[in-house]
Formats: structure tokens, sequence, C-alpha cells
């Protein structure tokens, strides 16, 4: 299973650009673009970023909330759909598809998710459902835990500890530049982005994890706990999503 990937994966924070004229659609000689200057700047955050939300791009949510019609026209000039979870102030894109079956350009690389990855993936998609139930306004989680529960999914053929190891803390340090897991990549407890539960949805899960389990030779590592594989419990954010 694979997923979109960006032209740029770099998460930071928005500058402020003083030096702009924040109130002018033509913001050079020549400029012919319609879109105000905050417009194009979040525009332009969503094609590079894997997702924007209120909590890692303040600036950017503001705006899109306020002109998604037209920023959401932007990107389907450019064949690709906008999606936005209003509850977790979240909004990502996605490839447009073809109600006739054909394909469109795309300006995404469609990468998959290595293995490890994709348990990492797992986990923080249940530690925040979990923690979101019991009512914690934001949910943390270790490194440690993080790459003890991949370990828990080694086959028992394997013999690299080592290497095993060292693949599983790359891939928390993969996880927090897609912004997914909010810190420095060299913090040990990071906080789990909100954006996880909608850019991962059930079925989604459901199969990743049912390729993990072929890959470990037929063996069936056990569920996680919560109401991870709870399809009434994942209704609405599939309706949102």
């Amino acid at each position: 299973m694979s997923v979109d990937t960006d032209l740029e994966t770099d998460i930071h924070l928005e500058s402020e650009d003083a030096d702009l004229d924040l109130a002018s659609v033509s913001l050079w000689e020549g400029d012919e673009g319609g879109l105000e200057h905050g417009q194009r700047h979040a525009l332009v955050t969503l094609l590079k970023q894997r997702f924007i939300s209120a909590r890692t791009h303040p600036r950017d949510w503001r705006v899109l909330v306020e002109h998604e019609r037209v920023i959401r026209g932007r990107l389907n000039d450019l064949f690709l759909d906008l999606l936005v979870d209003r509850s977790r102030e979240v909004a990502w894109k996605r490839q447009a598809t073809s109600e006739t079956g054909g394909r469109f350009p795309t300006l995404l690389h469609d990468v998959a998710w290595s293995r490890e990855e994709t348990l990492v993936l797992v986990h923080l998609r249940d530690r925040l459902r979990a923690g979101l139930a019991g009512g914690d306004a934001r949910v943390y989680v270790d490194r440690d835990d993080v790459v003890d529960y991949i370990e828990s999914f080694r086959p028992a053929h394997a013999t690299d500890e080592a290497g095993d190891e060292k693949r599983a803390r790359n891939a928390v340090t993969s996880i927090v530049k897609a912004g997914l897991l909010i810190g420095a990549p060299g913090d040990d407890r990071f906080e789990i982005s909100e954006a996880v539960e909608p850019l991962l949805p059930l079925e989604l899960l459901h199969e990743l994890l049912e390729a993990l389990r072929r890959a470990n030779g037929g063996e069936a590592p056990d569920e996680p706990e919560g109401d991870l594989f709870d399809p009434a419990a994942d209704e609405q954010g599939q309706e949102q999503a």
C-alpha cells in the first residue's frame, strides 16, 4: 500500500512577510494571478506539505477556512482534491480520480510507507484514539514505546536485532519529518498530530496490517488494543474524511 508524498516534506511554521503589500492581489510587475498573498501562501503550503492544520500552520489554516472554495478551485485546476476535517482542524490534498476511469496528470509521487513506518502509524492512530477518548486534549508518545511496538511485530525467524532496531528508530524520525509526530527529530517524547486519523482511514490500516501479516510469513500479530478495528467507532471519522 502506498501514499502520496509531497513536493517537499519539511514541516515548518510560516514566517511573516512584512515587506509585502498583503492587501494587494498583484505582487510583482506582470503578475496576473487572482489570489491575495495569504491565499497564495496557503495554497503553496498545501502543495508543499503533506497536510496543514491549525496546530502546525495556524495562519494558513485560518485563510483556508475563510477561502476554502477559492483554494479548492485552484487545487482542482491541478487535478487535486482538497479534503478538510474541521473537527480536527486538518486539511490535506489527494490526487483526483476521473469518473471515467482515466488518469489525470499528477504532481504527486506515489511512495510506499516502509514496514516500520506503517507500524508507527498504526500505533499512533491507536494511541491517539485512546488518549482522546480518555479526555486528553493532547496525546503524547515516547520514542522507546514506539520502537518497542515495532519490535513486537518482528518475525520469529528474524535475527538481525541491531538492524531491526535501527530501522525502527529511523521510522520514528521519518514520521516526525512527515509532521505526524510533533517535536524535534532528536526528542524522546512527541505529541501525536490529530492528522493521523483522517489521513489514515480504517480500511487503509486493515490493508496495511494484512500486508504485514503476510510479510511475517502468515503470522497474525496481536492487534493493537483499543477501538482501532471497531467499525462503529470509526464511522464518524470515515464520514468526515
